[in-house]
């Protein structure tokens, strides 16, 4: 299940020291970025010479740009019913016109998922702000991101995690739906119905805050007043915020890798620094550490709990 929890913030994985992508794709980037197995993809290559890979100087097989762009656009069309052994035999330019045919005939929202990654790929600005206002011109802009948003972060933020793309391309990607976020929540109308606050920031080691950014934005339309700290905030500024704002909730994500135990010894300073206030938290490394809550303390499974919650 598709969770924001797991969405394009790095941290999907225990380890914290990954080594980023620097040049090339394995077969296994291949298979993760194409949801084609590699077993398959061996077989496409040897029965109908689909890709060509580039080999080490110890004779390790690599893909370039080219072929992982030819990859994409050939899972879009096996999807979609055209046969492998049809389509391995047409050339580039065919190719691209029958992805371009079923992206202008019958898009849907696995579709969509897929254009965004030969975009994310080809880093093609133009290309990707077209894709993502036409998504927004057929979807509202919240079934947007349920439906298709938050799936394409899900494969982004894995893929960047285990090095299967640049750092470029994910900075590229995070920085175009961060502009739409913070425009989307500059456009929704300060009700503050709720006459509460929230104060939503990431705590030192969080850098990602496309998931903070959308709570943020549900909370405001809910009608709630927000106070956003963003990423990297040092734990003394929470101190001096609460002393001089009338905070009445907290909410932070914890998705870098982090121990049970420092996981659980910041919650509980968390506590202290804000014993009156209910304290939400989500992210992966709360599933995978099961830490133990204060009493105040609340955990976010996904955007449907946390809408509920803000009723």
């Amino acid at each position: 299940m598709i969770t924001l929890n797991n969405i394009l913030d790095p941290g999907r994985f225990l380890n914290p020291q990954v080594k980023m992508k620097e040049t090339g794709y394995s077969i296994k980037d291949l298979e993760v970025l194409s949801g084609i197995k590699m077993h398959t993809i061996r077989i496409w290559e040897k029965r109908y010479n689909l890709l060509t890979p580039h080999r080490t100087d110890t004779n390790i097989r690599w893909y370039d740009d080219n072929d992982l762009k030819r990859l994409l656009n050939i899972s879009m069309l096996t999807k979609n019913g055209f046969k492998i052994s049809k389509v391995a035999n047409w050339e580039e330019e065919q190719i691209r016109e029958k992805v371009l045919s079923i992206s202008e005939s019958r898009t849907s929202e696995s579709d969509y998922i897929d254009r965004f990654m030969i975009l994310m790929v080809e880093m093609d600005n133009k290309g990707f702000e077209e894709l993502l206002n036409e998504v927004l011109s057929k979807y509202d802009f919240e079934e947007a991101y349920f439906n298709i948003f938050f799936q394409l972060f899900e494969r982004v933020g894995t893929y960047w995690q285990i090095g299967s793309i640049f750092p470029a391309q994910e900075h590229f990607v995070t920085s175009l739906f961060r502009q739409k976020l913070i425009s989307s929540i500059d456009r929704t109308e300060r009700l503050n119905t709720r006459n509460a606050t929230i104060l939503f920031f990431l705590h030192e080691e969080e850098l990602h805050e496309i998931s903070l950014l959308f709570y943020s934005y549900l909370a405001k339309k809910s009608g709630y007043n927000i106070f956003y700290l963003g990423q990297s905030v040092p734990f003394g500024d929470l101190a001096k915020v609460n002393s001089q704002k009338q905070i009445d909730f907290v909410f932070t994500a914890f998705t870098n890798a982090i121990s049970k135990q420092d996981l659980e010894q910041y919650l509980v300073d968390l506590k202290e620094c804000f014993p009156k206030q209910k304290i939400f938290i989500t992210g992966l490394q709360v599933e995978i550490n099961s830490p133990s809550l204060p009493r105040n303390f609340k955990t976010v499974k996904d955007f449907r709990e946390f809408r509920k919650y803000l009723g």
